[in-house]
């Protein structure tokens, strides 16, 4: 049995154009266009993107659409520059200087330009031109009898209803996928305002939205018998009611003993083995996966909170009201299912006032996903280098923040139960409640410590992000809990500084900005250091303070 799967995007495509002899000015505009229209829709929240150049008669108007489940900017971009490339290389007609009127739909993006006006909202132009529009998608050349093919038709129908309906309420981004359990091959069909694919694997990148089931058909009308066909007839009302009952059996059979099967059993028991262990948090919940698809209204853009290097965050709501944050990690992000295994072990028995509080996990197939309380004031990083957001954090404020990532780093050093080193403390990573209060967040990367001394590990696997490493865990992978105090260290001079350790354009002679520091504090200029909206007025002692405090951090660093 095969599977047959589709997507479906609405978006104003126009089929395939044949070109014509053109100005040197078209092809000029095309380039310009070109130049400008992969990195216009990589960027765009929906990776879709019109554009127009030039004047008339020799104007061009243009338009790129990636798919929807291609989340990845540089590989939407990639393509539909790669479409262009591929246009510019085709073999041109006698006296034709380029194409001027060109459709290209590749798997992961669509390319349309053309002279005339197709971003109009009349335009109408069918893909085939003045042929039906549904020529390709002919049912008659579907193999099997009548019966198996009315089958086919039916679930083809019901999935392409129900794919559009979908996708048309999946708003911006009107995209959908959908699966269902019967079929055969079908070309990709493009019309005007939709492409619609079907194929016999999974093309996209994303658990299907819509599943479909095989289901009965009406029968085709009987036609006239002769006796003795009616006494064949008979004789096959045997293995029409007996074959059926045996394949049921069959499939039956495996079902439960098929590695399909194990493996879906594994996956949903997964989950379930995640919350073993002792002080397991009583709040903590297993939410299915479908829970989390509408509580993030199946992972809009509209929803997207970030994304980081393990996977992206999404606001979600469930029907109680209850806001949560919603962390989708990544297929191919090196965080597999023993981060996320340890992620959802360690947070469940932290409880702080200066940790995020996770609330549950959803473990299903390839889906690994984390259900945090939901901060609306973002992370530190979205403050602390923005000049108009800055201004928002007084020096008070500013106080509470350091202070409380210190109490969290206690907490997780000395006074939990688990002895934890996060080992990627950074701005990002501190997320703000709505006083502005911070918790530390992502400890995909953390590691479980017993002994209650400063002993020093290694690891092969260096993790973390730069500029925030201890240099002997960058070097050599060694870590302890200095590790932290160290990030801790960088933490504080870039919120005084408001400038990041990494990349600053004004550190002086120095290559970051751990070593301006450290001169302005020997030379006794340190107000230099600390941001012009935080000149103090009367806080110079706590200032001088958390300066010092943070240079003796980073000490090794000088």
């Amino acid at each position: 049995m095969m599977k047959v799967v589709a997507s479906i995007l609405f978006f104003l495509i126009l089929g395939g154009l044949t070109p014509f002899p053109a100005a040197a000015d078209v092809c000029d505009n095309i380039k310009q266009v070109a130049a400008t229209l992969p990195k216009n829709t990589s960027s765009s929240p929906l990776h879709f993107a019109t554009t127009t150049f030039g004047q008339a008669p020799d104007i061009v108007y243009a338009l790129a659409l990636c798919r929807g489940d291609i989340l990845n900017d540089t590989v939407c971009g990639n393509c539909v520059a790669d479409l262009f490339g591929k246009i510019s290389n085709w073999t041109l007609a006698p006296q034709q200087k380029c194409y001027t009127a060109v459709s290209y739909y590749a798997g992961p993006c669509t390319l349309v330009f053309s002279g005339d006006d197709i971003l109009a909202p009349s335009n109408t132009t069918a893909a085939n031109g003045d042929d039906p529009p549904f020529t390709l998608w002919n049912d008659k050349s579907i193999p099997g009898d009548a019966g198996e093919v009315q089958l086919i038709v039916g679930l083809k129908q019901e999935l392409l209803v129900e794919t559009v309906k979908k996708a048309a309420a999946a708003e911006p981004r009107r995209f959908a996928t959908g699966i269902m359990d019967s079929g055969t091959t079908f070309p990709p069909i493009h019309v005007i305002r939709c492409y619609f694919r079907y194929e016999t694997y999974v093309f996209y990148d994303s658990l299907p939205m819509v599943q479909i089931g095989a289901s009965s058909a009406e029968a085709p009308a009987p036609t006239p018998t002769t006796p003795a066909k009616r006494r064949m007839s008979k004789l096959w009302v045997i293995p029409i009611v007996v074959v059926p009952l045996a394949a049921a059996a069959a499939f039956l059979c495996f079902i439960f003993y098929s590695p399909w099967f194990k493996r879906y059993r594994k996956g949903s028991k997964r989950t379930q083995d995640l919350l073993q262990g002792d002080g397991k948090n009583s709040d903590f919940s297993v939410f299915d996966f479908e829970q989390v698809l509408e509580a993030t209204n199946y992972f809009s853009e509209e929803n997207k909170l970030g994304q980081g290097g393990f996977g992206t965050v999404y606001k979600g709501q469930f029907p109680d009201g209850l806001q949560v944050a919603v962390k989708r990690l990544a297929s191919h992000s090196g965080q597999g299912f023993t981060e996320f295994k340890n992620e959802v072990q360690l947070i469940a028995k932290l409880q702080h006032s200066n940790l995020v509080r996770l609330l549950g996990c959803c473990s299903q197939e390839a889906e690994k996903i984390l259900v945090y309380e939901y901060l609306p004031n973002k992370s530190l990083d979205f403050f602390i280098f923005d000049e108009s957001r800055r201004v928002l954090l007084d020096w008070s404020k500013l106080l509470v923040i350091i202070e409380g990532i210190a109490h969290g780093l206690l907490y997780l050093h000395k006074h939990s139960r688990l002895r934890v080193i996060h080992r990627d403390l950074k701005p990002s990573n501190i997320l703000l409640d709505s006083e502005m209060n911070p918790k530390i967040s992502d400890f995909g990367l953390a590691r479980i410590f017993i002994s209650n001394n400063n002993e020093r590990n290694t690891t092969q696997r260096v993790v973390g992000t730069y500029g925030y490493m201890a240099p002997e865990y960058a070097s050599e992978g060694i870590f302890s809990i200095k590790s932290d105090v160290f990030s801790f260290g960088v933490l504080v001079l870039e919120i005084l500084s408001g400038k990041r350790n990494s990349g600053s354009q004004q550190c002086g002679g120095f290559i970051n900005l751990i070593g301006y520091a450290w001169q302005l504090w020997e030379e006794k200029r340190w107000i230099e250091l600390v941001d012009a909206s935080l000149v103090p007025k009367s806080h110079s002692a706590e200032m001088i303070r958390c300066i010092n405090i943070a240079l003796l951090c980073c000490c090794n660093a000088k």
